[in-house]
């Protein structure tokens, strides 16, 4: 049996996490393992000042279909199948961990330093994860050409 059977890897759908994603791939694949995609939309509501911007409701809705359609294209450019991809909301760091214990995943990938929402100003996404996961965690560096 291997020790790494469900690998769980976050994606902020930038192009380090393309480099990324080429990387977890190929690890679950000599693993044997099955890779999952998980992209989070972290979003923080503004009250509108006036008639010119939209109803919070209609913006989150955006940002999850525009956040479907991306990580679709996403999977399908590392060849994973649509039904390995999941857009979560909420608080990034929280959905993570939440996703890797309904999902039972033995491995956590993200990219080192990935910026995600609000995290940039508080603490790094791969801290925070590390400490509160239920398996363990691998932050891989994207390479620079």
């Amino acid at each position: 049996m291997a020790v790494y059977g469900r690998v769980l890897l976050l994606v902020d759908l930038t192009e380090d996490s393309l480099a990324i994603g080429r990387k977890a791939q190929a690890l679950a694949a000599s693993l044997g393992a099955e890779i999952e995609l998980l992209h989070v939309v972290e979003f923080v509501p503004v009250e509108p000042m006036g008639e010119a911007l939209m109803p919070s409701a209609q913006i989150q809705e955006e940002l999850l279909q525009r956040a479907q359609r991306r990580l679709a294209a996403f999977a399908a450019e590392l060849g994973i199948a649509s039904a390995l991809c999941r857009v979560e909301t909420g608080n990034v760091k929280s959905e993570i961990v939440r996703v890797a214990r309904e999902r039972h995943a033995d491995l956590i990938i993200l990219g080192s330093r990935e910026r995600h929402g609000l995290s940039i100003l508080v603490n790094l996404t791969e801290d925070t994860v590390l400490h509160a996961a239920p398996c363990d965690v691998l932050a891989m560096r994207a390479s620079r050409s």
